[in-house]
């Protein structure tokens, strides 16, 4: 990434959950006195614009003022895939061609949809950057990631009151959200976010655990401390329920979901340099107390012994399997309607029984009167335009986001067709049928066709929360699980409402280190993360003492003074 000022970016508050400090850039310089005939030109160019601003204004906004182009307009939209078995094509099935008759053909444009593998996102990215074959529209959840495409010229900036004009809904919400902070970078407005409902309580993930192996170890309760966690699982194995109760795969991303071992109050320069999805923070005493519990646990012999060989993945873990195999204790992930895992599960184990784990015992059974999670981004995708497209396709890319955004669109994308793949239930909303989509070309995609909507919302939401996590909530499975979600829910936004969930530290400026370094801090805390596990208790803090030099020393150490520099200097967000 070239080093740059992001000025104006996240001048908003998260929500109550982060407030932004002092954002420090480059002063303002004085321009110097016009000539005669650079006023001149000055006051034609005003002219034509006040023209121009004025045929604006007469022009119907959003749909009811669209006509169809003239010449046809082709449109790439990425999508990603996750490799799921038994589903179509992501970029060819029944959703895309509606997409292209409903939308497409009324308006002359040819949708296109490009395969982004989501296990590697950025190298497929990058492959088409350099191919000069980038999407029309480039998104993505992690705000660094589309910074650096901005940043290095793959993307384009936009006038955010010709997105207004063309796409009237879209914008509202991001100004009714308090978004509009965060689409600029260099003075330069580059984005426009899509709406992540509830963004502080991270209820749609969700942790599943075997209720009938507790009942068998004698516990008629999920465990509520770690003590508890340990000795049902220790207890499983004893009595031969399961060799390895307790999962852990390596990890692929720089996240160390350390919450549960952070002091709170937390010290807010620790977490402004450790703090984040893009470096692992091996060095950080709470990511030492972290990876010591795993050490616990496999000197116990509670995790598979080879747990390196696999690698965190967004879906088709091995975890997943040994769950859904009888193998482990329990296991996690998003939810929606027809969750095939859990769905597996129960096939392979019809007489099993499960239960929730709350979210904030972080699945190995901490809880205290201080629990912390981790609070999202109080957006969803962050959308940006390809500095390839043409003044056409970004009308066509912007009208297609609008389009994607009304209401009856998107009851359709999300809930697909009523009697092929819903019918209405007694509270009036609809009841998924036919998940499998056995013989009906008109199945969803996975995840209920989520990874083409989320262009405008991340998840599907109804008028309560209640009711849209019942709108989410596994369903044609033995056990019914909305009431537990609900409940799960609100333990976390209670701990949100107290102020102990926040998000990761966001820069003004760009920390030049964390470009150079990340892949290969990455690679060295896998191998340390994997050695310090399997090392015998006694060996533990030598080797991790051994290891937080060798790791501060190979850049670390540079990625922590530039964090603490833009920290220190008022480039960056503050916790509450």
């Amino acid at each position: 990434m070239k080093k740059s000022t992001l000025q104006k970016f996240l001048a908003m508050a998260l929500a109550g959950v982060m407030t932004v400090g002092t954002m420090t850039g480059c002063g303002e310089e004085k321009a110097p006195a016009a000539s005669n005939d650079a006023t001149s030109k000055a006051e034609t160019s005003q002219a034509e614009a006040s023209k121009e601003e004025s045929s604006a204004a007469d022009a119907v906004a959003g749909i009811d003022g669209w006509e169809a182009f003239a010449e046809k307009v082709t449109i790439s939209v990425p999508v990603y895939d996750r490799g799921k078995e038994g589903y179509p094509a992501v970029d060819d099935n029944y959703w895309t061609k509606w997409v292209q008759s409903e939308f497409g053909d009324k308006y002359n444009v040819e949708v296109k949809y490009v395969a982004i593998p989501r296990s590697d996102v950025m190298t497929k990215y990058s492959m088409l950057i350099a191919a000069q074959d980038t999407p029309t529209i480039l998104m993505e959840y992690d705000y660094p990631k589309v910074a650096q495409w901005a940043n290095d010229g793959a993307m384009q900036p936009i006038d955010l009151n010709e997105f207004a004009q063309v796409a009237p809904t879209y914008y509202d919400r991001m100004v009714g959200l308090n978004q509009l902070a965060y689409s600029e970078i260099n003075g330069d407005t580059y984005f426009v976010l899509a709406e992540r409902p509830y963004y502080n309580t991270t209820y749609t993930f969700v942790n599943f655990c075997r209720m009938d192996w507790l009942r068998e170890v004698g516990y008629d309760h999920v465990p509520v401390n770690y003590e508890e966690w340990l000795d049902a699982a220790q207890k499983m194995k004893d009595q031969g329920i399961c060799d390895t109760p307790l999962e852990l795969m390596l990890p692929s991303s720089g996240y160390v979901p350390n919450f549960s071992f952070r002091d709170f109050p937390v010290d807010e320069a620790e977490w402004a340099q450790h703090s984040t999805l893009s470096i692992p923070s091996l060095t950080w005493d709470a990511t030492k107390k972290y990876i010591q519990r795993f050490n616990e646990q496999y000197n116990l012999g509670l995790i598979p012994k080879e747990f390196e060989l696999d690698i965190q993945k967004t879906d088709g873990t091995q975890a997943e399997t040994n769950f859904v195999n009888g193998e482990s204790f329990y296991h996690g992930g998003y939810m929606n309607t027809d969750v095939t895992w859990l769905k597996a599960f129960y096939e392979k184990n019809p007489d099993a029984e499960l239960a929730i784990v709350s979210n904030y015992k972080d699945v190995d059974g901490t809880n205290s009167t201080t629990a912390q999670i981790r609070a999202d981004n109080p957006f969803g995708m962050i959308v940006g335009f390809s500095s390839l497209a043409t003044e056409d396709q970004l009308k066509a890319a912007w009208m297609y986001m609008e389009w994607m955004t009304q209401p009856e669109v998107l009851h359709t994308m999300q809930y697909g067709i009523e009697g092929i793949n819903y019918t209405i239930g007694e509270d009036g909303y609809p009841s998924m049928i036919n998940l499998e989509g056995t013989g009906t070309p008109e199945m969803l995609n996975n995840l209920n066709n989520k990874d083409m909507w989320c262009v405008t919302v991340e998840s599907a939401t109804r008028d309560t929360i209640e009711d849209s996590i019942k709108a989410i909530a596994p369903q044609n499975l033995p056990q019914d699980f909305t009431q537990a979600m609900i409940d799960n829910y609100y333990e976390l936004k209670d701990i949100a409402d107290k102020g102990q969930a926040y998000s990761d530290p966001i820069y003004a400026v760009t920390i030049d280190s964390e470009s150079e370094y990340s892949a290969s801090l990455l690679s060295l805390y896998q191998e340390y993360f994997t050695k310090l596990i399997k090392c015998s208790p006694e060996e533990f803090d030598s080797l991790y003492e051994q290891y937080s030099k060798d790791y501060l020393s190979q850049g670390y150490q540079e990625v922590m003074d530039e964090r603490l520099a833009a920290y220190e200097s008022g480039n960056s967000t503050r916790l509450q």
